[in-house]
């Protein structure tokens, strides 16, 4: 049996780490909404990316016809979409599932939790600076408090 993943939001976040998983040959389903899954699948889905480009067909699922449980959850929407993403992906949410929200901020989690429970959310924290691409040194090494846990 293998480990099912479930991507919610593949837009660039969702959508570059649900198909680098897939191209390695993870068990992957995108969660996405009917008009978006028309485009991949007329289309594919498409990374661009120094580390190699790729196209594929992804596994597509929409909320209607979501069934669980998975094992991962990929939660990578925008923060004004996420009462509806957990709306649509709850069907997929089973005692042994794990939710791994990538959002802006950490708002979030407290709604999160309220819906599915402590237990089911894996939290963190990633410090990004805005300037970063600007800089020709390298950034700073970060402070231990600075490491996602």
């Amino acid at each position: 049996m293998s480990f099912k993943i479930l991507i919610v939001g593949a837009g660039a976040v969702g959508g570059y780490f649900g198909a680098r998983l897939a191209a390695a040959g993870r068990d992957v389903t995108f969660l996405v909404r009917p008009k978006r899954a028309e485009a991949l699948r007329g289309q594919g889905l498409q990374v661009k990316s120094p580390l190699g480009d790729l196209i594929l067909q992804p596994k597509l699922a929409t909320a209607e016809d979501l069934s669980g449980p998975f094992d991962l959850i990929f939660l990578s929407v925008k923060g004004y979409a996420l009462e509806a993403a957990m709306q649509d992906l709850a069907p997929a949410v089973g005692p042994g599932s794990m939710i791994l929200p990538v959002l802006n901020g950490m708002a979030h989690m407290d709604r999160l939790e309220a819906r599915f429970g402590r237990d089911a959310l894996i939290s963190g924290r990633l410090p990004c600076r805005g300037d970063a691409r600007r800089r020709r040194d390298p950034p700073a090494k970060p402070a231990a408090a600075d490491r996602l846990w």
